[in-house]
């Protein structure tokens, strides 16, 4: 870790790998989550096997909890050495003049991705922890449909979760391409690899919302 922190390069990579496994995580997330709004028994089978499975629960959900904070610590880390070297080598530092608006607010969007991650935790990951470990509740295979539906049966949440996947929108635009460079994916298939980030950018968020509003109107 400490190498990390003292290599420009490194916090790089390890950002972009970092990134890069979740959205893998997104994608997976978001295809389970298709599925609750034209079938609610595939959701709650998919759903009934991520929440028994004990390589999901006891391996892959650890791992996946500290990629996040991995990569928001490394976020912050990074915009903290960027802030410094522009305070020392730059009397004047025009930071439109070389980057895109989003490149240069990515911890912005970052911040209310955070957030989100904060109410989605509350609303989904604490409860679910809560039925199994502390109150011992008997498994319901068909419970996870239903659950799901009441939690966007306020619009004002449904608004919150829509908010969130913009900004999810725009963090993608730019860390998601960018990532290929930083980890040094530079070929003839660079071109394709951004374009492809591009969509996913945009495809998936949008996807979210979707799923949030179809959910809010199916009550």
């Amino acid at each position: 870790m400490g190498g990390l922190i003292k290599s420009s390069i490194a916090r790089k990579v390890a950002m972009a790998l970092s990134g890069l496994f979740l959205v893998f995580f997104l994608l997976q997330h978001f295809t389970i989550n298709f599925t609750s709004i034209f079938s609610a028994d595939i959701f709650n089978e998919l759903s009934h096997f991520m929440g028994t499975n004990p390589l999901v629960q006891f391996v892959l959900q650890p791992v996946l909890i500290f990629g996040v904070v991995f990569h928001f610590v490394m976020g912050f880390v990074l915009e903290i050495k960027n802030k410094n070297a522009r305070a020392i080598k730059y009397a004047k530092y025009n930071g439109g003049a070389n980057a895109s608006w989003m490149s240069r607010n990515m911890i912005y969007s970052g911040l209310v991705i955070l957030a989100f991650l904060g109410l989605h935790f509350y609303d989904f990951w604490v409860p679910e922890i809560v039925h199994k470990y502390v109150e011992f509740a008997p498994e319901d295979p068909t419970r996870y449909y239903p659950e799901l539906l009441h939690k966007f049966e306020s619009p004002i949440r449904t608004g919150l979760y829509a908010l969130s996947f913009v900004f999810l929108a725009l963090h993608l635009w730019h860390g998601f391409a960018s990532s290929f460079q930083s980890v040094g994916f530079n070929n003839k298939y660079s071109v394709a690899a951004t374009k492809f980030a591009k969509a996913f950018a945009i495809v998936i968020p949008v996807g979210f919302i979707i799923i949030a509003i179809v959910l809010h109107l199916n009550h």
